[in-house]
């Protein structure tokens, strides 16, 4: 099917969800930065965003969704970066299949064109909640582009880590304690993307034809680091010595067999058991593209690190395991 978003940016309308999110406060920028009139949706009524206009709208409340966001409107397309803060059942099927789905049901009422969805490279092998609500949601995407009445084009963006994911044990490292990680070292080999790259991306699907109605695996430009390796890495851009501790795969089953065990009588030990089960997934899989087609970017794991041991927890909020990100 040929590329439907074909207009010049600056007549074209692009919606948001999850603005304020992590990846969803780049996203916006890009947009506003390559012309497109940009509608940024937040449930923050005090939110703002430089050369975009703000929809306060609660994207899990479709009523409310449509009316606000979409109705009265000439919307093109919609990129969704909605994700769930916690990953626990609940909140994954509320935000990363519902609210979503919200979003495109909206948009095809509307009769936009794309759809750009920004899922995750782990849902390659789903064992998670999250990952299985983000599936059903790819699902439903891939079936709309086949429907006989508005029909819409999608890109599913699956990137395989944030740099947020990779910063976590700067402060420690640079106090001189150990970088952890689990087994010897070598698992989770990983090439996360700049979020400014992957906001570039995926404004770009929108007009490129070869991303129009794709699974995109994606990858930063480096060819992957294991834990044990940016660790080293971290610590040469802290200027101290690495330090690496290595603790055992087999301490996150026995904290998922107590929770799951004490889940059979208490249901909120089901969600611990869950943030358990996402800590090890993460431990132990690699988040790695190989393909030269699925690396992009210009800013490697290396420059980041650089950057974070001069402007900290300035840059980049991530940067102590302890921190929350700053109120936008």
């Amino acid at each position: 099917m040929q590329m439907l978003i074909q207009a010049d940016p600056a007549d074209t309308t692009v919606l948001v969800a999850g603005a304020t999110g992590y990846i969803g406060k780049f996203v916006v920028q890009e947009c506003v930065r390559q012309g497109y009139k940009t509608l940024a949706v937040t449930r923050n009524p005090d939110a703002k965003f430089e050369g975009a206009t703000t929809v306060v709208a609660d994207v899990t409340n479709p009523d409310e969704l449509q009316k606000l966001a979409f109705d009265g409107r000439s919307v093109d397309a919609v990129i969704s970066c909605l994700a769930s803060r916690s990953g626990t059942k609940s909140d994954s099927w509320a935000v990363d299949y519902q609210a979503t789905a919200n979003c495109l049901q909206a948009g095809q009422k509307a009769g936009i064109k794309h759809f750009v969805l920004l899922s995750a490279y782990c849902v390659r092998k789903p064992l998670l909640q999250f990952q299985l609500a983000k599936l059903q949601f790819e699902k439903e995407l891939v079936a709309a582009s086949k429907a006989e009445t508005n029909p819409v084009n999608y890109s599913i963006v699956r990137p395989t880590a944030f740099f947020k994911s990779v910063s976590g044990q700067l402060e420690v490292v640079k106090g001189g304690f150990p970088f952890v990680v689990f087994g010897d070292g070598t698992m989770c080999k990983c090439n996360p993307i700049a979020e400014v790259d992957l906001a570039r991306y995926m404004v770009d699907s929108m007009r490129d034809p070869e991303r129009d109605n794709k699974v995109l695996n994606l990858g930063g430009p480096d060819e992957g680091y294991t834990m044990a390796q940016q660790g080293e890495l971290l610590a040469e851009a802290c200027g101290v010595k690495p330090n690496i501790m290595k603790a055992p795969v087999g301490l996150f089953d026995a904290i998922i067999g107590g929770l799951d065990f004490f889940g059979n009588f208490l249901p909120s030990f089901e969600d611990a058991a869950e943030l358990a089960r996402i800590g090890k997934y993460y431990a132990v899989e690699d988040m790695l593209t190989t393909q030269p087609s699925e690396k992009f970017g210009t800013i490697t794991l290396k420059e980041h690190y650089e950057r974070i041991a001069r402007e900290g927890n300035d840059y980049d909020p991530y940067t102590t395991m302890f921190a929350k990100p700053k109120q936008q």
